[in-house]
């Protein structure tokens, strides 16, 4: 890797072992084991099994955990947290959809340092440290130089359908949506949307009530990659859930002002 962090090294060795069984289960996937946690969210087999063989990977540097699935583990070192999301992208994953990631953020004292985002199917690593910016498998990445908010390529996750905030969602995208010339993009994995704002393939990227671990290694990863990044709702990203916009330097007033 192009940056030395002991940090960064731990988690890339994390997800090149986990990705071995995600590129396998992806394969068998009538086989797996699927439930639903709410409406509208899945956990299979393969997120459970993905997430133990992260957590088993970093548990020996006795930093706390925060992971979707096992919540809350603490560590001999509090200040120290891995933040872990086994399959961002889960429902893409479960229908057989090639667009899911594994995310694992590292943060020390309540501030995103580190974060990996790989995508095992095309075989891309994103990741960033602080200070020595954002790459893409060895290759620095910056966020695009649009400015022209008319001709954005803009991704959302859009609400959920049980969701209470719901029709002002929908309020916000149609707003949107007529002031930009092409369709708004979802893909379905926010990690893999903020990755692709730092490396410029979207332009901006903004979601209601995401969850801290689908965006803790997009934070610093869109930080690094010149982007501009902040919660809505407030300076704080540790929260149950945040209201995130992520964009290039030049069009983040724009798609602000709309939120």
């Amino acid at each position: 890797m192009k940056i030395n962090s002991p940090q960064l090294n731990l988690m890339h060795r994390a997800c090149m072992k986990a990705s071995k069984v995600l590129i396998r289960d992806f394969g068998e996937i009538e086989k797996l084991q699927i439930s639903e946690k709410g409406p509208g969210d899945f956990v299979t087999a393969s997120d459970k099994r993905v997430e133990k063989i992260i957590i088993n990977e970093l548990a020996n540097s006795e930093y706390s955990i925060l992971s979707e699935e096992q919540g809350v583990i603490e560590g001999k070192n509090k200040d120290k947290r891995w933040i872990i999301d086994p399959i961002d992208g889960t429902f893409n994953f479960l229908n057989g959809l090639p667009h899911f990631a594994i995310s694992i953020g590292y943060e020390e004292r309540a501030e995103i340092v580190s974060g990996i985002i790989f995508d095992p199917i095309k075989n891309e690593m994103f990741f960033a440290h602080k200070g020595d910016g954002a790459y893409l498998n060895n290759s620095r990445i910056r966020v695009s130089n649009k400015s022209d908010f008319k001709n954005a390529c803009l991704v959302t996750g859009g609400p959920k359908y049980s969701d209470k905030q719901k029709n002002s969602v929908f309020e916000e995208y149609q707003k949107i949506s007529m002031e930009v010339n092409a369709p708004i993009r979802k893909s379905g994995s926010a990690a893999l949307d903020l990755a692709y704002v730092a490396a410029g393939r979207f332009d901006g990227y903004w979601q209601r009530r995401i969850n801290y671990w689908d965006a803790a290694a997009g934070i610093i990863l869109v930080k690094e990659s010149g982007g501009f990044i902040n919660n809505l709702r407030g300076d704080s990203y540790l929260q149950d859930k945040i209201d995130i916009v992520a964009t290039n330097s030049k069009i983040h007033k724009k798609l602000s002002n709309f939120l």
